[in-house]
């Protein structure tokens, strides 16, 4: 598994929490389990995620990985401090999870495809541990689909810069748009995709801070020195792009559109 583009940092897991709060009505509002189900989050990193999705199904049992025992630690202190007790953590590799074969009843997958080398293996390793008739639910960004008002030269440099770094540490954040594909490939049936639009004016000053602000802006600048070190951006270059990023959330003026898709599919007689 390549290195987490974002880092570990404590800043890193503020900014998912605001992620996951910013658009949680988008993504996971149709997304619940029924009472008794056992449910793989594979990849859960800091819980932010789980939180909701624990809160959405009380009766339902979820089991969270992740490779990364500090963000297991986080993830921990989060779902404890909701009072939550139907989510339980382990540490383990996403390619040799220690689970038998159709040990759950369906899985979870959100922001993990997007930062592996193979995400078709990846797929290939949970689908294992999910019963005949149990689902597969994946959620990806696609960095592609984001554009915003007012819109500069420096502020789309720095944009790709975060699409090259994280496709120079082995991830794609590009995948959303390849979900369909990626799943009808690992052998899921009744494969379906939405995509989850978000669209923030002046109108929703609330997402232009929690979206926009701490998520967007906090991800690009999370790949300033990666990105100078590759020769992507200079000193100059950087600080004019990060400005004019900031001005879409300052603006009464700026717009900021960006989507997630969200791919279901059908685990088929093993």
């Amino acid at each position: 598994m390549p290195d987490y583009v974002h880092g570990y940092s404590q800043r890193e897991a503020e900014r998912l929490q605001d992620q996951a709060g910013a658009v949680r009505k988008y993504l996971l509002e149709d997304t619940g389990y029924e009472p008794g189900n056992l449910v793989l989050e594979a990849g859960c990193g800091v819980g932010a995620q789980t939180v909701t999705l624990a809160a959405r199904s009380p009766g339902a049992r979820f089991v969270c990985v992740d490779i990364a025992e500090d963000s297991l630690v986080e993830a921990r202190r989060k779902v404890a401090f909701a009072g939550l007790g139907n989510a339980g953590f382990q540490r383990a590799d996403i390619f040799s999870l220690p689970f038998a074969a159709s040990t759950f009843d369906h899985a979870f997958v959100c922001y993990l495809l997007e930062h592996l080398t193979d995400p078709a293996g990846a797929l290939s390793s949970i689908i294992r541990t999910v019963r005949p008739d149990g689902t597969v639910t994946v959620i990806e960004g696609d960095h592609g689909s984001c554009y915003w008002h007012p819109v500069t030269a420096e502020s789309i440099a720095v944009w790709n810069c975060l699409i090259r770094v994280q496709q120079a540490y082995g991830g794609n954040s590009l995948i959303g748009r390849e979900l369909y594909p990626l799943l009808k490939h690992a052998g899921l049936a009744g494969v379906e995709v939405s995509p989850r639009l978000i669209y923030i004016d002046q109108s929703r000053p609330e997402l232009k801070d929690s979206f926009v602000r701490k998520t967007i802006i906090a991800m690009v600048e999370g790949v300033e020195q990666p990105a100078k070190r590759m020769g992507l951006a200079d000193d100059r270059l950087w600080k004019q792009g990060i400005e004019d990023l900031n001005r879409v959330a300052d603006s009464p003026d700026g717009t900021f559109i960006y989507t997630f898709f969200k791919a279901t599919g059908k685990v088929t007689e093993k």
